[in-house]
């Protein structure tokens, strides 16, 4: 016979245990307009650089007003070169796409085996 009340004790204690050295992704949002200046495109980087290595996924944004929705392919241009920066620790999980007046990609860390 075992005392029900301990086990039950202990399988609680084990799944907390657990919980605590899980890992949640979550999905940091990077905010560019489409006349991004270098210095503020690699000052970004290195942040998405971080979450990335952190196993958090990198959201992408370029952002367009008014006669910015002339310059999209800048803003596609803007977000290829972002993935081409971090293209050791990442995969482009969706392509650069418009919805509306922004144009959003999608980065996700690499798996823990690298590529």
């Amino acid at each position: 016979m075992l005392d029900f009340g301990k086990y039950m004790y202990k399988k609680k204690k084990k799944e907390k245990e657990a919980k605590k050295k899980q890992h949640t992704v979550q999905v940091k949002e990077l905010r560019f307009r489409p006349n991004t200046d270098d210095h503020d495109l690699n000052f970004k980087t290195r942040h998405a650089r971080g979450f990335l290595e952190d196993g958090d996924k990198v959201k992408a944004t370029v952002q367009f007003r008014g006669r910015d929705m002339l310059y999209t392919d800048r803003g596609k241009e803007l977000l290829m070169d972002l993935a081409e920066e971090l293209s050791d620790i990442s995969d482009i999980e969706t392509k650069p796409n418009m919805e509306g007046r922004r144009m959003i990609m999608m980065l996700a860390p690499t798996g823990k085996g690298g590529s």
